[in-house]
């Protein structure tokens, strides 16, 4: 940047500062003003380009301790001083006022403002305090490019990520989650019923900036385990206990279900860890329908009435030829 523009502009004015503003004033200036001027913000607004142009301008002199050094000299010195910007005559914010790499060079360049950044850049370079402009928190990395005198070519924003943790109703029936970004914005995620644990959802438009608009947001989904419901892709599976008779007699108990009730016919002579299938009382999607298993478990009481005791041993009288175990011996050998 040639002296006559250092002269002539007050980067100080521009970003709503001090002279003596302390590294951290700028830097907070700074942001706030890029998320209100961004282009992406404010798309076919000239005005609000040029603001942003200028502002980016003045941070890239403002951010490099010492560019900003021999700013603050050339322009006590006055319209009359001579100075060349480091890197050569074209090094500082170029011709146009600055593309892509004027807007992220001094985030990217840890070595100052000019001409001394690279063609393309990745949001994993940045800092960790422009994390919540660049990243709002979630992470995530991408590209911007640009040249000195223009935006270059129109690149979109990098997508970020995230990770909520729902309940396993939320999950079953859908739900919108809330995630809130470092600068205290928020934004609500509709999560679709019947989605898996580990699962992403993406928000279009809702990752980092770019000229070409912004990325997407990718929500990893954690869902919290059930006590009673336990899920198999799409099916569901519950444990329900069955009284001895019911199991060697047969029955129809009733069973729950993820709304409401339904009958359940149990065979007679049905053993323990039986599975009965429900059709369609699964998992529910856009696409498709799991269906509900029914382990049955034989309950065993802890005590008996006298009355209970004297038919329990009549039938173990009555059945005493009966050896359940019988050649258990012989599949059991190596």
């Amino acid at each position: 940047m040639a002296s006559q523009d250092w002269v002539d502009k007050d980067f100080y004015a521009t970003l709503g500062v001090s002279k003596d503003a302390s590294e951290a004033d700028i830097k907070k200036a700074y942001r706030k003003l890029a998320r209100k001027y961004h282009p992406d913000q404010n798309p076919g607004d000239a005005a609000a380009e040029k603001k942003f142009k200028e502002i980016t301008e003045a941070n890239a002199v403002l951010s490099d301790p010492e560019d900003r050094q021999q700013y603050d000299a050339i322009r006590a010195m006055g319209s009359g001083a001579r100075f060349q910007a480091p890197g050569g005559a074209g090094a500082g914010a170029g011709s146009g006022g600055g593309g892509f790499e004027d807007i992220f060079g001094g985030l990217f360049n840890p070595g100052g403002g000019g001409g001394r950044g690279r063609t393309s850049y990745s949001t994993n370079d940045l800092p960790p305090e422009f994390a919540d402009l660049f990243g709002g928190g979630f992470g995530g990395g991408g590209g911007f490019g640009g040249g000195r005198s223009g935006y270059g070519a129109p690149t979109k924003g990098a997508d970020r990520t995230a990770t909520t943790t729902i309940s396993f109703a939320g999950a079953i029936r859908g739900t919108t989650v809330s995630l809130r970004e470092p600068d205290g914005d928020v934004i609500e995620v509709r999560v679709p019923a019947g989605i898996k644990d580990g699962q992403k959802v993406r928000a279009k438009g809702k990752g980092a900036p770019g000229s070409a608009g912004p990325g997407d947001l990718l929500v990893t989904v954690k869902v919290k385990d059930h006590p009673f419901f336990h899920r198999e892709g799409m099916n569901l599976r519950i444990h329900v206990p069955v009284t001895f008779d019911e199991a060697a007699l047969g029955a129809t108990v009733e069973v729950p279900t993820l709304d409401g009730n339904v009958k359940v016919k149990v065979p007679a002579g049905t053993g323990s860890g039986k599975v009965l299938r429900v059709k369609g009382r699964g998992v529910k999607t856009a696409k498709e329908t799991g269906d509900l298993l029914v382990e049955l478990e034989i309950a065993v009481p802890s005590s008996l009435s006298d009355d209970a005791r004297a038919a329990v041993e009549a039938y173990a009288a009555a059945s005493a030829g009966h050896n359940p175990r019988a050649g258990l011996a012989d599949k059991a050998r190596l």
